[in-house]
């Protein structure tokens, strides 16, 4: 059963599954300042190192709360202009990597549509700690399936619309990216499409997650890998300048 979303989730969630680079950051403050008592700093330096510190801890905060939070992503509004309204969705899939906030709001947005969640999430390829944490505290939605990601279990040509909502970076393998796109590919109808939303390996996200942005992939590399799975419509639209969508049709 769908829950609510409470204020601040994205944050709290961003916290909750990422607590071990947290817990090492305040670490390293800690020890950083018991330095500043044991060791003669220069006082620009020291103070340099410290607000980098705080800026890689606090800044992603900022960010996902705005993104999360804020933003309205998880009103979908912003899918109006994807999926117009004389568009009709008989089938849609949405493909999760073990966290699946967005099945239900789905199904709510589209109530006449058939919505089917896949889940990709593989313990021994998708070694990620916060993917992990993140699968014990997320809602299931109503008959999700475990799949492989290049084996998606529906005939050819039956899906209309096929998200991808934060979930595709997940898979780091350049190869095994192309051959789950290619069974994306497959599932879509001739008039279907391929919806992804995504951070970018891109400057927003590098002031955004400092080093952090290196978990996401480039405009380059999903465009590279969309292309090697068929598609020959790609088109990106900025959803804040921290997440792109992706319009991909065969």
């Amino acid at each position: 059963m769908e829950q609510k979303r409470r204020k601040f989730q994205g944050v709290l969630n961003i916290l909750s599954f990422n607590r071990h680079f947290y817990v090492f950051g305040l670490g390293v403050l800690c020890l950083l300042f018991l330095s500043h008592y044991l060791v003669s700093w220069p006082p620009l330096l020291f103070w340099i190192i410290v607000a980098a510190f705080l800026y890689g801890l606090i800044m992603p905060l900022l960010v996902s709360a705005y993104v999360y939070d804020f933003s309205g992503y998880y009103d979908l509004h912003w899918m109006n202009e994807l999926v117009k309204e004389q568009e009709k969705a008989d089938m849609i899939v949405n493909i999760n990597a073990g966290f699946d906030e967005t099945s239900f709001i789905i199904k709510r947005k589209f109530p006449q549509s058939d919505v089917k969640a896949f889940d990709f999430y593989n313990a021994r390829q998708h070694t990620e700690p916060a993917i992990k944490r993140a699968r014990k505290v997320s809602l299931v939605y109503p008959d999700t399936q475990q799949v492989a990601s290049n084996s998606l279990p529906l005939k050819d040509c039956t899906v209309d619309i096929v998200f991808l909502l934060s979930a595709a970076h997940e898979i780091r393998s350049h190869e095994e990216k192309i051959l789950f796109l290619k069974e994306c590919h497959r599932l879509c109808k001739p008039g279907g499409k391929v919806v992804m939303v995504e951070h970018l390996r891109d400057f927003s996200n590098f002031l955004a997650f400092s080093v952090g942005f290196t978990h996401f992939f480039s405009r380059a590399v999903w465009k590279k890998a969309f292309e090697r799975a068929g598609f020959v419509s790609i088109r990106e639209t900025k959803f804040t300048p921290f997440m792109s969508i992706f319009e991909c049709t065969p």
